[in-house]
């Protein structure tokens, strides 16, 4: 193992080659699994990397070993330098996604096929406009379809994320899985999970086994073809036979996939956060701007890194609102 490796290479010799970063802590949505109903205080813009700053400290995890870098946000597509911090992480020898909304993906189409941000993740819980409306507080159900099937046109490869929340959207989980009989995505349920103001229980959970008790209710055990999981999956994926798409179920609460973590978060306003559901945090952007070196304080961040979920290795665990609720909301963490 090299030094640099070792750098991003924690206790359980996990190896962190895929680094997220926030852009931003605005959106153009309110989802009220990832904002609280009254908002956030959002960071002072000082307090914000900048374009440069956000190219310099990719740099670092790169030298290091990262090879994977997302965008997110909030929504990353409202960052006003976001063509120019593309173009800036695009000269390393990367490889480039971004996690959006949809809503601005037509605005900036030319600029991501520029720079060959190819993956895509689209954000949509439901495929019911008026339900759409109700869980964002905003009207714009038609403009992401609209986008989705650009990216498409566009021969962009599009994951659409699924927040399934009890009571709301667990009934349009077949709709979403006969939407890749005829479009080639990639449809991926993730389990609500607990974050500041999200008023987070249990209850509102849509389990793995319920997901696929649901799915077998339209089709036969020999049409739904379990895939091989990625290296590093996230994602346990299936496939309906002679389907163009496929689907896959992100469990981070009933089934979570920690063995093979290899993720490192690094938030809008330059901390580094080493598992989504930890409070624990580095500051790397004041200690850049003093003209420090940052790679020890990563080193240490990774090194801290728990086993399984930030140390909570129950389910119980995380019905214990003392562990998570200090943690930042979603939107301030980066999706």
């Amino acid at each position: 193992m090299t030094a640099s490796n070792t750098i991003l290479t924690d206790g359980f010799g996990r190896k962190h080659n895929y680094l997220r970063i926030s852009l931003l802590e605005k959106c153009n949505l309110r989802c009220t699994y990832c904002m609280p109903a009254d908002g956030i205080a959002l960071s002072p813009k000082a307090s914000l990397m900048t374009g440069d700053e956000i190219f310099a400290i990719a740099q670092t995890f790169v030298k290091n070993g990262v090879d994977k870098i997302r965008l997110t946000g909030g929504e990353p597509l409202l960052r006003k330098d976001f063509p120019e911090i593309v173009s800036k992480l695009s000269t390393l020898n990367i490889s480039l996604s971004i996690t959006t909304n949809g809503i601005l993906i037509d605005r900036h189409i030319d600029v991501l096929k520029q720079f060959n941000v190819k993956k895509i993740n689209l954000s949509l819980d439901t495929l019911v406009a008026s339900k759409f409306a109700s869980i964002t507080l905003r009207n714009q159900f038609e403009k992401v379809i609209d986008n989705l099937h650009l990216l498409l046109n566009h021969d962009f490869e599009v994951k659409v994320n699924v927040v399934l929340i009890k009571g709301f959207n667990e009934n349009e989980i077949v709709d979403f899985v006969k939407l890749t009989q005829f479009l080639p995505i990639s449809v991926r349920f993730i389990e609500f999970m607990p974050f500041a103001g999200n008023e987070w229980d249990r209850s509102k959970m849509v389990s793995q086994n319920e997901i696929l008790s649901l799915v077998e209710t339209q089709f036969s055990l020999d049409q739904i073809q379990k895939l091989e999981d990625e290296k590093n999956f996230t994602s346990r994926n299936y496939k309906i036979k002679d389907f163009q798409g496929d689907f896959g179920i992100i469990s981070s609460i009933t089934n979570p996939f920690c063995d093979s973590c290899n993720r490192i978060r690094l938030t809008a306003d330059g901390k580094i956060k080493n598992c989504l559901f930890s409070n624990a945090e580095t500051d790397l952007l004041t200690a850049f701007r003093n003209g420090e070196s940052i790679t020890d304080l990563i080193s240490e961040s990774i090194q801290n890194k728990k086993k399984v979920r930030a140390g909570m290795s129950t389910v119980n665990e995380i019905d214990d609102p003392t562990l998570h609720s200090d943690n930042r909301s979603m939107i301030a963490i980066g999706g």
